[in-house]
C-alpha cells in the first residue's frame, strides 16, 4: 500500500476505517494469502519466544 493511501485511511473516521479493516480481512482470508498467513503468525510467535537470529550470526553461518 502506498504511503498516500495509508495516511488517508489514518485519517477516516472509526467506523469507516472498520469497514477497511474488515475488508482487508476478508482477502487475506482467500486461499491465495493463506501461506503468507501462516508464515507471519509463526514468526511472530518465533519472536515472541526470542527465536531469532542476529545478522552477525547470520553471517557466520554462512562462513563469509
Amino acid at each position: 500500500m502506498a504511503l498516500s493511501e495509508i495516511g488517508i485511511i489514518e485519517r477516516l473516521d472509526q467506523e469507516d476505517k472498520e469497514k477497511v479493516s474488515y475488508f482487508i480481512r476478508l482477502l487475506l482470508n482467500k486461499s491465495k494469502y493463506q501461506q503468507l498467513k501462516k508464515e507471519v503468525t509463526t514468526r511472530r510467535e518465533e519472536i515472541k519466544s526470542g527465536e531469532t537470529i542476529s545478522h552477525e550470526d547470520l553471517w557466520k553461518q554462512m562462513n563469509v
